[in-house]
């Protein structure tokens, strides 16, 4: 079996330690930083996805795949600085505040770093001013918000509000949460909306290639 259909294969099964050995042994045969992110760490990952999307696996798999990606990803980022296939682009998440929910925040994370992007998670309860100067000093492509409490909601518009204000209308936004919905991003003039985990990190590519 190919090295990068082996760090695929053991990445889907969490296996974290085999995963962070066969990169090493994959630089050691001088693959480059970014086949070995997309032909194995992210080939996997997009299996791990697909396979949650489709309710073959829980919510632990995917924990355990993550972490198997992240403990490569952090031997790898380093040398994908300058590397011929760049991450897909930057993606500054969290909870709005007031808010303390981040289980789906997190889930978003995780499979938006499995799909090849660079996550800045800004964690829970994120006051509208962080996620535009975070955004503005990380040039990032994307802001995504959270919410799962309906008196929360109205935190995402100030965040679009004030990116605009910042001038920072390049910068597109995704919102998503329980109460959350198509029209009330269209309302706050969100860029668009994720219904779960999937359909975020899709919507966010789609806006990255736009």
């Amino acid at each position: 079996m190919d090295i990068l259909q082996e760090i695929s294969r053991y990445l889907q099964s969490g296996e974290d330690k085999q995963v962070l050995a066969l990169t090493e042994q994959a630089l050691d045969l001088n693959l480059s930083p970014g086949r070995i992110l997309q032909d194995g760490l992210i080939r996997g990952m997009a299996v791990v996805g697909d396979q949650f999307k489709n309710h073959e696996i829980f919510l632990p798999d995917v924990l355990l795949a993550a972490k198997a990606m992240t403990g490569a990803m952090e031997r790898l980022k380093p040398l994908l600085i300058g590397d011929e296939t760049p991450l897909l682009g930057k993606v500054v998440i969290g909870t709005v505040r007031g808010d303390l929910h981040d289980i789906g925040k997190n889930l978003v994370g995780i499979m938006l770093r499995g799909a090849g992007f660079d996550v800045i998670d800004l964690g829970r309860d994120v006051p509208p001013e962080k996620f535009v100067a975070t955004a503005a000093a990380e040039k990032a492509q994307v802001v995504g918000m959270s919410a799962l409490l309906t008196t929360t909601m109205p935190v995402m518009k100030q965040v679009v509000d004030m990116l605009r204000a910042e001038g920072l209308t390049h910068v597109r936004t995704v919102i998503g949460g329980a109460p959350v919905s198509a029209e009330y991003a269209r309302e706050i003039g969100a860029d668009d909306y994720g219904y779960d985990a999937g359909s975020a990190v899709e919507k966010i590519r789609q806006l990255v290639e736009d």
